[in-house]
Order: structure tokens, then C-alpha cells, then sequence
């Protein structure tokens, strides 16, 4: 991968086919979402480890696995990473400071993302409370403070300028989410200069049996991102 080129991962991937077409378009990582309050893309564990192993064993050795998890408790979520065995843990929901270590401490060589749900000042003050303790942070436009917590997937952007002084702060890689598309990434990223991007719904359509990775959607996006 050039190193001057965005971080690109494809989230949602719901199959070992989808998994390669992310990967042949230039994706970097995939993302798995397992159990979730809300929002599209679950999938059961058994399959995200399918998935995982069949990426470690076939596609390119930069390749990273990302399990969106929305587990609160450093015992839970290295549970649940035993089945999933992926690179990367995406923590969706708030993981206290001493879960955090105590994951660590579990899972030393396993990286740890923070989600910051970006909505005001209080998100810029949290993310750079938790950027020592992750490898690192990726800003979405979900809503933990919902009866029925929106962990992601909203198919939303946010407020851009926020999550631009979040990278600025940050100290270690930042990932952007959160609406983004091949209309409107290259002004996301000039907006925020993250490491990377990562997207969902805006690379997804519609069909007969749910949705769906669409490979004119994702060459369309990746023909942005990636010139």
C-alpha cells in the first residue's frame, strides 16, 4: 500500500465474497459487525470468524480484520474476540478506562479502536482522554444516549470540524465514518485529514435478500479515495 494514500476500510462485510471484492477494489481492512442494539450489517459470530480466517489464510497479509463489538467488559469482549479471532477489536460502545487496561492486559496482541461518537465539545474532551490507552480512534455519528443505542451505521455525517480538532489532538491514528460516499469524500477528508476512511452504507445497495456490497459503488468511492 502507497503509504500516502488513506487507510480504507470497508465495513458491513457480510461474506468471504465481499470480503474480496473490498480487497481487489484497495480496501485495507474489513470491518465485521457482530451484535449490535441497532443498525444494518450484523452478523453471527461464527461467521466473522469464518471471515477472519479465511482473510489471514487468503488475502494479502496487510489485510486487517476489524470486530465491530458492542461489549462494555474487557472479560466480554476477549470472549468474544476467542471465537472471532480478528486483527483488530472496533469497540462501538464506552469501555471504561480500567477495561481498557485489563483488555490489554488479555489481548496484547490485539489492536484496540475507540468509537467517539462525534456530537459535541464532550466528544473532542473524551477522545483525547482515551487516545493513550488505544492504537486507535474512529469518529462515527452514531448516538449512545438513545433508548435504543445508534452504534454506528446511521448512514449520517457529523459535524466535520469537530473530528478535525480531534485529529489534531488525538496523537495516534483517527479514522472518519459516518455518511460518507464518493460524492463527498474527498471534501471529508480535506475537512478532517484522518489516517483513513471508513464506510458502510455508502458503497452498499439494496437487493431482493437485504443489502449488498456493490462493486460500482466501491469503485467509485476507492476511485476517489485512493488517487
Amino acid at each position: 500500500m502507497d503509504t500516502n494514500l488513506p487507510f480504507v476500510k470497508i465495513c458491513c462485510i457480510a461474506s468471504r465474497e465481499e470480503a474480496q471484492l473490498a480487497v481487489a477494489a484497495g480496501a485495507d481492512a474489513l470491518g465485521l459487525v457482530s451484535h449490535m442494539p441497532s443498525g444494518p450489517g450484523v452478523i453471527a459470530d461464527e461467521a466473522i470468524a469464518d471471515i477472519a480466517a479465511y482473510a489471514a489464510r487468503h488475502l494479502p497479509q496487510r489485510i486487517r480484520t476489524y470486530l465491530l463489538t458492542s461489549r462494555q467488559t474487557a472479560a466480554g469482549i476477549a470472549a468474544q474476540h476467542a471465537v472471532c479471532k480478528t486483527t483488530t477489536l472496533q469497540l462501538v460502545d464506552e469501555v471504561a478506562p480500567g477495561e481498557l487496561l485489563a483488555l490489554r492486559r488479555l489481548l496484547p496482541g490485539v489492536q484496540l479502536v475507540q468509537v467517539i461518537h462525534v456530537q459535541s465539545d464532550e466528544s473532542v474532551r473524551a477522545a483525547q482522554a482515551l487516545a493513550p490507552l488505544v492504537d486507535q480512534l474512529l469518529l462515527d455519528s452514531g448516538n449512545p444516549n438513545l433508548p435504543v443505542k445508534a452504534l454506528g451505521g446511521t448512514g449520517r455525517t457529523h459535524d466535520w470540524a469537530l473530528s478535525a480538532r480531534i485529529v489534531a489532538q488525538a496523537g495516534i491514528p483517527v479514522l472518519l465514518a459516518g455518511g460518507l460516499n464518493a460524492a463527498n469524500a474527498r471534501a471529508a477528508f480535506d475537512a478532517v485529514q484522518p489516517h483513513g476512511l471508513d464506510i458502510c452504507s455508502g458503497v452498499r445497495s439494496n437487493a431482493a435478500r437485504g443489502s449488498v456490497l456493490d462493486a460500482q459503488k466501491l469503485a467509485a468511492f476507492m476511485q476517489v479515495v485512493k488517487t
